[in-house]
């Protein structure tokens, strides 16, 4: 799964740090997740997506995959 946090956070002009303590995570769980190393859970996808007035798959999103057709 892929995320477009970092740059929605850049936007909006916030810090990692003020994310963080918005949504009452730590600044690890923001890093991770910018990252892709955490996939948050449904309840704090959410919380970003409400915070940013966001749909959650305007944040979040799988990646596309080329698949052949056999």
């Amino acid at each position: 799964m892929r995320n477009r946090l970092k740059e929605i956070r850049i936007k909006h002009n916030l810090t990692q740090n003020q994310l963080a303590v918005s949504l009452e995570v730590s600044r690890q769980t923001i890093i991770s997740i910018e990252k892709g190393r955490y996939i948050p859970s449904l309840p704090l996808a959410m919380k970003i997506s409400k915070h940013f007035h966001s749909k959650i798959e305007d944040i979040f999103f799988e990646e596309e995959f080329d698949y052949e057709m056999e």
